[in-house]
């Protein structure tokens, strides 16, 4: 997307609409409005998403009040490709030249100004869902607003990997996306634990809790799906069909102790047992009371009536037309 087909006058909050849209709600001020240029481009990677901005100088904040109106929960690492920044959050200041980088949480106020040199500025911004941060937050509040070098080690290896996704994304297969996503965040990861001071790689149940927050979201986006599988859930996390039902059993162990049941069953029950609770949900709406059961049971994936009936009863000790008749006098009782 670029503001050069968007008329002068109006580029400036076109920018900002687009900005707020794609990052988080803020507050910019340019130093010559009427004269303002940018663009702007997004890649999708399923894990994390790349944006590209160039823009014309500029001051932004985030305050309190726009946090509230706003907050995707995450933590944006940018980096500088042309001019100069300085980024506030917190108690730290960072200010940042060509191949410098910057990381920051959209949970807190900050403040920044671009192109401090009086030119335009490029950057590329990483931004990570902090469900799929393996680092505790009192580690990387330490970071917050440092100015991270992104010309020798990790933060080389991690700059130069952005670079070449922003520049080759658009060509990548649709397919690879996701892998390049989760690349990325073990790439900034590691960038960030040089940056504390040669800490210890994080913890192996750290990431084995970010991959089941990971895999529970996607079950989640995806319970309409009647392909929606084990085996499904295992190939979009490019794991083994084995390590995803040793991560149920697992945390079935953990959970209710050694003697927890899991394995296979323990995934596809998680499925089941997530569509039947949206299907129990829509049965009891009254908007939905003229949507046939069939309709609503294969709208969380359950295309057929019969099996549908059969797990819902064994679930619930109730059929879904019994259990939707019930909550139809409860809502006669209510009016």
């Amino acid at each position: 997307m670029t503001a050069v087909e968007v008329p002068p006058p109006d580029r400036f909050d076109w920018f900002v609409e687009t900005v707020s849209s794609a990052l988080m709600p803020s507050a910019f001020s340019a130093r010559d409005p009427a004269g303002f240029h940018a663009e702007g481009a997004f890649l999708d990677l399923g894990t994390a998403q790349l944006s590209r901005f160039a823009f014309s100088p500029l001051h932004s904040r985030r305050t309190p009040a726009l946090i509230r109106r706003g907050d995707p929960e995450q933590y944006q690492l940018g980096l500088v490709t042309r001019g100069s920044a300085c980024y506030a959050q917190g108690a730290g200041e960072a200010k940042l030249r060509a191949g410098d980088m910057v990381l920051w949480d959209t949970s807190r106020p900050y403040e920044s100004r671009s192109g401090l040199d009086g030119g335009s500025v490029e950057a590329l911004v990483l931004q990570i869902p902090k469900a799929a941060m393996p680092l505790a937050g009192r580690q990387v509040e330490r970071l917050l607003a440092r100015r991270v070098d992104g010309g020798a080690g990790m933060g080389a290896v991690l700059a130069q990997f952005l670079a070449a996704v922003a520049g080759n994304g658009p060509g990548v297969r649709p397919q690879d996306l996701g892998r390049l996503g989760g690349v990325a965040v073990e790439l900034a990861v590691s960038c960030l634990v040089q940056q504390l001071g040669g800490e210890a790689e994080p913890p192996d149940a750290a990431r084995t809790h970010v991959l089941l927050r990971r895999i529970d979201t996607f079950i989640e986006q995806n319970l309409a799906d009647p392909g929606l599988t084990p085996r499904a859930v295992a190939e979009a996390h490019h794991i083994s069909l084995r390590r995803l039902y040793t991560l149920f059993q697992e945390r079935a162990a953990h959970a209710h102790g050694p003697g927890a049941a899991g394995g296979a069953e323990g995934v596809a029950a998680s499925i089941r047992r997530r569509r039947l609770e949206r299907c129990r949900a829509d049965l009891a709406r009254p908007q939905l009371r003229r949507h046939p059961v069939h309709v609503i049971a294969a709208r969380w994936g359950f295309p057929n009536a019969a099996a549908f009936s059969r797990a819902f009863r064994a679930a619930y000790g109730t059929t879904p037309q019994a259990y939707r008749a019930a909550a139809a006098e409860s809502w006669s009782s209510c009016a």
